[in-house]
C-alpha cells in the first residue's frame, strides 16, 4: 500500500518589525495629503480609521495621537506605553522616521508639555488646572517616589483619581522620562508637608537624570 503524506503550506512569515515600519511609513505617506487636509480643516476625526489602522499593522498594541508639536507646527506619537516588548517597534518605526521639518515632528514615546502648570484638565464636570498640583518627592538613589495632590482629587472617583496621579506626572515628564525615574507613585488624599510643584519635578528629575535642559532626548531622525 502506498502511503500519502499530505503538504502542508509553512506558515506565512511575519515580517520583522524593520519592515513593518517601511510599511508603516509608506502608507503615511499615501495618506499625509488627507491628513494634512484634515488637521488645516480642524477635523482629525475623518482620518482616524486610516491612522488606527497603519497603527495596528505595525503592532496592535501601539497608541498614536495626533498633537501640537514642539518644534514644528504638529507630532506625530506613536507610544507603546514603555511596554518593553514593544520597544523594537518604536525604536524601528523612529529609525525610519522622515527628517523633522517645519510641519512635521515624531516621537515614540509621549513627550512632555511644554509647561505643564497651564493646562487645565476636563474631566467630567471637573476643571482641574495642573497649576495646583503638588508632589511630594523621595530620591533614592537615581529614583524617585512621588505622592501626588490635588484639591480636586478627593471629589473624583477612583478611576479618576487614578488618572489624575498619572496624567500630571506624564505631562511634567514626559512618558519615557516617568517610566524611567519613577518608582512608587501614590495619591495623597491631604497636601502633605514639603512639597512641590511640576515644574521644580521636571528640574529634579531631569538633574537625576543627567539631563538637566531636555527630557526628551530622542531629537529628529
Amino acid at each position: 500500500m502506498r502511503l500519502f503524506r499530505r503538504a502542508v503550506s509553512p506558515a506565512p512569515r511575519r515580517p520583522g518589525p524593520g519592515e513593518l515600519a517601511e510599511r508603516f511609513w509608506q502608507g503615511w505617506y499615501e495618506l499625509l495629503p488627507e491628513v494634512s487636509s484634515a488637521l488645516g480643516d480642524r477635523e482629525p476625526q475623518r482620518v482616524e480609521n486610516q491612522l488606527c489602522g497603519l497603527v495596528a499593522a505595525l503592532h496592535p498594541e501601539l497608541h498614536f495621537s495626533l498633537d501640537r508639536g514642539r518644534r514644528a507646527v504638529y507630532a506625530l506619537v506613536v507610544s507603546g506605553q514603555e511596554d518593553p516588548r514593544l520597544r523594537p517597534y518604536t525604536d524601528a518605526w523612529r529609525a525610519a522616521a522622515p527628517p523633522e521639518d517645519a510641519i512635521w515632528e515624531y516621537h515614540d514615546s509621549v513627550p512632555p508639555v511644554p509647561d505643564p502648570t497651564l493646562v487645565t484638565v476636563n474631566l467630567g464636570t471637573h476643571r482641574i488646572p495642573l497649576a495646583d498640583v503638588r508632589v511630594v518627592a523621595q530620591v533614592d538613589g537615581d529614583v524617585v517616589d512621588v505622592a501626588v495632590y490635588h484639591p480636586e482629587l478627593a471629589t473624583l472617583d477612583q478611576a479618576s483619581r487614578d488618572a489624575m496621579t498619572y496624567l500630571p506626572l506624564d505631562a511634567a515628564l514626559g512618558e519615557r522620562l516617568a517610566a524611567e525615574r519613577l518608582r512608587r507613585v501614590e495619591t495623597a488624599d491631604q497636601e502633605p508637608a514639603d512639597t512641590i510643584g511640576l515644574m521644580e519635578l521636571r528640574a529634579l528629575v531631569r538633574e537625576l537624570a543627567g539631563n538637566p535642559e531636555d527630557g526628551d532626548q530622542h531629537g529628529p531622525a
